[in-house]
């Protein structure tokens, strides 16, 4: 890995990631700026939300680290939290598997094997969709139906998918499998210990939890007669990420996200606050991604840093 060559190609895909989010960054603070709303910011309720973005990062490293060891491979959380946050800015880029493959690549500078990076961040994602989509349905039942009607049964569908997901997730001869299609190598060692899936379930859970509290703070700071509810916030913030995530040819789920958060919050906040929040939130998860992973940036050595 200390081959000029690739350096440069690091550093091609660092420059990249930059100018994408400052893209991001600009169009999201204009259009926020344009929106015809009475503000009434209040920076202690901001800073909150971002603590709690950065807060549910810390307890998602904490998982990943789980099912690493479920491998037998151990990370210092310090390392564990570098290649955490610097892949996670591979989403900006077109394409869904820059985030996977950057964590490969830092895991191996680490001293971990590139198998037990990319299996872990299989399984990882694997838990996020499941456990997202069973928040998403138990949440945002009236939202979805205040939009769509007739909603209840999808979301009911959408409750029992997540389910059988996960359960499938927990069964070693399933996980196998889809190791054995998505990261051949590490199949080959079998699946992880079911602990630790049970830990990524958990924090999964935790996070989307957090993720729609930070939101509903962000409403506070930014605009407090809205009237956001606490599990509106947690079921907008779930659906949309999710869609935004599955949407394979958005970058970051840009576009894709803000629409159906607007679609969901368009009724009960009015338009004009739906997408105030929407940009506004796609704003504070940018700054909270760049933010974690700027220390790491900063200070980190990338030499070999596997616990014993």
């Amino acid at each position: 890995m200390r081959r000029p060559w690739v350096r440069v190609l690091l550093g091609l895909v660092g420059l990249a990631i930059v100018a994408f989010a400052a893209r991001s960054l600009v169009r999201n603070w204009e259009e926020l700026r344009s929106q015809p709303l009475d503000w009434h910011i209040e920076p202690g309720w901001l800073v909150l939300s971002a603590l709690v973005v950065w807060l549910m990062y810390g307890v998602l490293i904490i998982a990943w680290r789980g099912v690493l060891a479920g491998w037998g491979q151990r990370l210092d959380g310090w390392t564990a939290g570098a290649i955490w946050t610097i892949s996670s800015l591979g989403k900006y880029l077109p394409g869904k598997v820059w985030a996977v493959a950057g964590m490969a690549i830092l895991a191996q500078r680490a001293g971990v094997p590139p198998w037990a990076a990319t299996g872990s961040a299989v399984v990882m994602q694997g838990l996020a969709i499941g456990t997202g989509a069973a928040v998403a349905g138990l949440t945002g039942r009236e939202a979805l139906e205040a939009a769509h009607p007739g909603a209840r049964a999808v979301l009911a569908l959408l409750v029992v998918g997540s389910i059988v997901g996960i359960a499938l997730l927990l069964w070693p001869p399933f996980l196998r499998r889809l190791l054995r299609l998505l990261a051949p190598d590490a199949e080959a060692r079998g699946a992880p210990a079911a602990a630790g899936v049970g830990i990524g379930i958990a924090a999964n859970v935790i996070a989307w939890l957090g993720y729609g509290a930070a939101l509903w703070l962000l409403a506070r700071g930014l605009l407090p007669e809205a009237g956001l509810e606490p599990g509106l916030a947690v079921a907008v913030f779930t659906a949309s990420y999710l869609a935004g995530f599955l949407a394979l040819f958005a970058p970051g789920g840009l576009g894709v996200r803000e629409a159906l958060f607007i679609l969901m919050l368009q009724r009960p906040l009015g338009i004009g606050a739906a997408t105030a929040l929407a940009v506004a939130s796609r704003l504070l998860l940018t700054i909270t991604e760049f933010g974690a992973a700027v220390p790491f940036l900063v200070f980190t050595r990338w030499r070999a840093r596997v616990a014993p």
